[in-house]
């Protein structure tokens, strides 16, 4: 009884710490004809060419690594809250590694989670070159003091307590979809926010962002191939100089179902493309289910001298609970 219990508690343990990680991140899935030299459309992108930029930018392939880490008591902060609820929390650090030219590995991504539920908790993904090769994970559960793999979710699994499917934000790819360009707008009014929302990590919320109200973008219509999925198509509006999403709208038999904000940040590289996130926000439209993701900026490092050994399962075995 007690084997079938502790395998039931790691099952379900291994759901959330795998959505919490997905609905935070655009974690490094594998993603058909979208590779880590990608060069920048000239003259006006095609639908197509348009979502692989998308994908480009959400994986941080401008950069060598990407890292949102810990400073003081400053980290960042994951937050669910249902409608005429209290909301809860947790907090992670994640490290992003691209620098990989070995013609199988095509990105690492470690994530440890420093408060909540899954304190002490750590998972570390590898994404391979090979398109058609799934994602391996590598969990740390310090209640048992043991490292267990599985493979990649399915990309409709919807996770409770989260308005994101690991399609959203990892394993879809631009293949799943067939694209159209609705041409060019304006961005107009602020991202969605989590209003009022304090605890001891999250002193001061940053506000709705506004800074993107005004700016030129791109209507990308992405329709999906799969029969009977959760959503028809979404509508995401990307930025024409960055191909940072702003928002993406999801419908379903012509309503909007979901909508999904992003506060991109410039990074002020050489490649307008790299950017960072100051926060995600996701709400559900029927039930009023809320998502926030608060990356503080004073976190956030990117072409770090990490070593290469950082990204393995011994770092794994040392994360302290």
């Amino acid at each position: 009884m007690q084997v079938t219990k502790n395998k039931t508690s790691f099952f379900k343990k291994a759901s959330l710490i795998s959505s919490a990680i997905s609905m935070v991140f655009a974690s490094t899935a594998a993603l058909a004809g979208v590779t880590k030299d990608l060069a920048i459309p000239t003259g006006e992108p095609t639908a197509d060419q348009l979502a692989d930029q998308v994908f480009y930018v959400n994986h941080f392939y401008a950069l060598k690594n990407y890292g949102i880490t810990k400073k003081g008591r400053t980290i960042t902060v994951l937050i669910n809250q249902s409608k005429g609820s209290r909301p809860t929390s947790l907090t992670l650090e994640r490290f992003l590694n691209n620098d990989y030219n070995d013609g199988t590995t095509k990105a690492m991504d470690l994530a440890i989670f420093r408060s909540g539920k899954l304190k002490g908790t750590g998972m570390l993904i590898t994404d391979y070159v090979d398109d058609t090769k799934s994602q391996s994970y590598s969990i740390w559960l310090p209640a048992l003091r043991k490292i267990r793999r599985f493979a990649q979710p399915a990309q409709d699994d919807a996770w409770g307590g989260t308005d994101f499917t690991f399609g959203d934000v990892t394993l879809r790819k631009p293949s799943n979809e067939t694209h159209e360009l609705l041409g060019k707008d304006t961005f107009k009014g602020c991202l969605g926010a989590i209003e009022g929302v304090k605890n001891k990590y999250l002193k001061s919320p940053p506000k709705a962002a506004c800074d993107h109200d005004g700016k030129e973008v791109y209507k990308l219509k992405s329709t999906t191939k799969f029969g009977n999925w959760w959503y028809d198509y979404r509508v995401s509006y990307v930025d024409t100089k960055t191909f940072a999403d702003y928002r993406t709208e999801y419908f379903k038999d012509g309503n909007e179902i979901k909508v999904i904000d992003r506060d991109w940040q410039s990074l002020n590289q050489g490649d307008p493309r790299a950017q960072s996130w100051n926060y995600w926000y996701g709400k559900t439209l029927a039930t009023g289910h809320e998502t926030w993701a608060v990356i503080p900026q004073e976190v956030v490092k990117f072409n770090h001298d990490w070593e290469a050994s950082m990204w393995s399962e011994k770092t794994l075995r040392r994360i302290k609970r």
